[in-house]
């Protein structure tokens, strides 16, 4: 990874072996090829042919510049995959194209699950989506969300648990909580990730007792709301930019949903 530019990230690497798109030694190769030193590797990307049909979805832009952009992710969309309906298919027709020499196509380079909304970085640069990629490893992009939960919860805390075999961490504040009649109580809760498994958020809540609001794959059936969404919201990220060095701290505004519920602009400043 980093060594062709068409392959920005381990996600894509995988998606060109898988599509037999990376030879050694002139043979195609498999995840499970051994290298001992001393092979050719190559890497051939077959010309992108235009789309039968372009995707028309309006997106804001909170920040955009040659090298990243930052746009406000609504709910109900993948930012990724397979779906023609995607944020990744959204950002060409939002996002001016970049005027460097590695500039290719928008990509987004984290993940918001399809109910979230909220804050979501892209790269416009072969070189900028390295780059930040290589950020998020490194943990130096801070990512604040905000959800609304059932149940009494602690004043703040810490969760750490093992996602997928893997090491996860999240701490939590309390902002606010009310009574509710269906519910018992809500919360208003910031969540700072410390690391980024696949639903990080949603498992830790729920394994505290705590699950967000509307989750229905982690939340208790019985209290799943019908056609409201789910109560997370990706609000903030800072980080330096990897290029102009110069800080870039952005926040998305929330849903009204979450309005409806706590008096928002009184709580968050």
């Amino acid at each position: 990874m980093g060594i062709f530019s068409a392959a920005m990230t381990k996600s894509a690497l995988k998606k060109a072996i898988k599509k037999k798109h990376l030879t050694i030694n002139g043979t195609l190769a498999t995840t499970a090829t051994y290298i001992h030193g001393g092979e050719h590797i190559a890497l051939y990307i077959p010309e992108e042919t235009p789309a039968s049909k372009t995707l028309i979805f309006p997106l804001k832009v909170l920040f955009e510049d040659d090298y990243l952009a930052i746009i406000h992710k609504p709910a109900g969309i993948l930012v990724s995959g397979n779906s023609f309906k995607t944020i990744a298919n959204a950002l060409g027709q939002n996002l001016s194209p970049s005027k460097l020499s590695d500039a290719t196509k928008p990509q987004p380079v984290h993940r918001l699950d399809y109910a979230t909304t909220g804050i979501l970085l892209a790269g416009k640069t072969s070189s900028s989506i390295r780059a930040l990629n290589k950020m998020f490893e490194d943990k130096k992009v801070a990512k604040t969300y905000y959800a609304v939960t059932i149940g009494t919860m602690n004043a703040e805390g810490e969760i750490s648990t093992t996602i997928d075999e893997k090491p996860s961490c999240s701490t939590y504040s309390v902002i606010a909580s009310a009574p509710s009649e269906r519910f018992g109580t809500l919360n208003l809760v910031q969540l700072d990730p410390k690391t980024g498994r696949r639903h990080q958020l949603r498992k830790h809540l729920a394994s505290i007792g705590n699950p967000i609001l509307g989750d229905k794959d982690y939340g208790t059936a019985s209290l799943i709301l019908k056609g409201k969404g789910m109560y997370l919201h990706a609000y903030s990220l800072q980080f330096l930019h990897p290029f102009t060095k110069k800080e870039i701290i952005l926040t998305a505004a929330f849903p009204e949903r979450f309005r409806k519920l706590f008096p928002i602009d009184t709580l968050i400043k």
